[in-house]
Formats: C-alpha cells, sequence, structure tokens
C-alpha cells in the first residue's frame, strides 16, 4: 500500500509545468549565494573558533575552591608547553601548595604528600628561562619557580599574591622568573589560600643526586591545601 501511494505523488511532480530558463537561472543564482553565505558563515565561526582555541586555559581544582588560569604561548611557549606536558601527565594531581607567603605568593607543584610529609616528586628536564618574554610578575599572574640557576625550572609554579615586578621581573634575582598566564577566574580562592596559617615543618627534597634529602622549611600550610587536578578547559 505504501508503494501504490508514491505513485501518484510522483506523477503529479513529473506533470508540473517546466520553468523558464530565466526562472531556472534565477533560482541557481540564488542557491549559488545563499551556499556561498552559508560557507563563508561557517568559515567566519571557524576562525573565532580557532582564536579562542588558540588561547589555551586550565582549572586548577584545589581543596579551597576552583581556580581558572589562562596561559600565554605567545610571550612564553617554552614554559606554557612544558607546563600542559605535566598537566596533561597528571602530574599535579594530588600534589600540594607547599609554600604559602600572604604577602607575596603561594607556591605548588611539585610536593605531594607521603605518610603526611610533604615529599617532592621526580620531575622533567629543566627548561630554558622565558622571563624577558614581557610579562610581568604582577598580582594574580603564575610563574615558574626555580633553583638559583635562571635555567632550573621543571614543574613547580607560583601565583603572585603582591605586585612583584620590581623584584621578580627580569633582569631581577639573576634572570628574574618567567610569567606564563594569569588568574581569570577564582582569584577570591587565591586569596583565601594566602591566609591559611603556616608553621616550619619537615619536607622531603630531591637532592641534586637524587637522593630524597629531609629538611625544615618555613611557610608551609599547616592544613595542606592540595591541588586535587589541573586540566585543560574544553
Amino acid at each position: 500500500m505504501k508503494v501504490l501511494l508514491l505513485v501518484p505523488f510522483l506523477l503529479l511532480v513529473g506533470c508540473q509545468p517546466k520553468k523558464s530558463e530565466t526562472e531556472t537561472s534565477t533560482n541557481t543564482s540564488s542557491n549559488v549565494k545563499a551556499v556561498e553565505k552559508k560557507a563563508s558563515d561557517r568559515e567566519n565561526a571557524s576562525s573565532r573558533n580557532s582564536d579562542r582555541d588558540a588561547i589555551p586555559s586550565v582549572v586548577l581544582k584545589t581543596t579551597k575552591g576552583d581556580i581558572t588560569i589562562e596561559l600565554d604561548p605567545d610571550k612564553a611557549p617554552i614554559t606554557v608547553e612544558n607546563f600542559l606536558t605535566y598537566v596533561d601527565a597528571k602530574f599535579y594531581d594530588g600534589t600540594i601548595f607547599h609554600r604559602v607567603m600572604g604577602d607575596f605568593m603561594i607556591q605548588g607543584g611539585g610536593f605531594g604528600l607521603q605518610d603526611d610529609i610533604p615529599t617532592e616528586k621526580p620531575n622533567n628536564a629543566s627548561i630554558k628561562n622565558e622571563s624577558e618574554g614581557g610579562l610581568g610578575n604582577s598580582v594574580g599572574t603564575i610563574a615558574m619557580a626555580r633553583l638559583p640557576d635562571p635555567d632550573s625550572a621543571t614543574s613547580q609554579f607560583f601565583i603572585n599574591v603582591a605586585d612583584n615586578n620590581s623584584n621578580l621581573n627580569f633582569p631581577h634575582n639573576n634572570g628574574g622568573y618567567a610569567v606564563f598566564g594569569k588568574v581569570t577566574a577564582g582569584m577570591d580562592v587565591v586569596n583565601e589560600i594566602k591566609t591559611v596559617r603556616t608553621s616550619t615543618k619537615y619536607m622531603n627534597s630531591i637532592s641534586p643526586s637524587g637522593a630524597i634529602q629531609a629538611g625544615s622549611h618555613q611557610n608551609i600550610p599547616i592544613t595542606p591545601v592540595i591541588i586535587e587536578s589541573i586540566r585543560r578547559t574544553e
């Protein structure tokens, strides 16, 4: 029955009068313009999406709340690539903010907890210092922590909670500290972390030879502030 019902419809279509060449040409031109417009709209949308994709950002989920950070691969390409390598490997999951100075910065990304003792995690090779990229250590920016050697940064980072341009920008402090992004949401969480109570505690660090060495360190939160995860935003 369904096949039979289709026959009259097909016949009616076939019996419709033919359009003039002028009508056909006009309709064809309109169709072409519509297709071109759709293609242009798709290209514009793609371009807008590409612009958004070109600015990577991550979310730090902590026991105090979430912090969103926008990265700057244009001015700190090596540093951003290094940071995202750790992010994608889920290296930061379970690490802590192990150094908190309320009038200076909050530092994390290198120590986890082992039997409740902050213990440094093995990390990748150090990277070149990009402190000359033009980004300053102003409030809310994120920069790489390092040893006295300017090119010794690995996984650890800090978020500036004060204006540290005068002492941390290039060329101060033996070459400056490389900023590679800024907080775009969750500064209230950063401000909460900077106010936590701290004390002097023992931490297990990795010596240059690779051995674990225990030592007493200041400014360690009494109650650990844990970085539960760091992930790229969608």
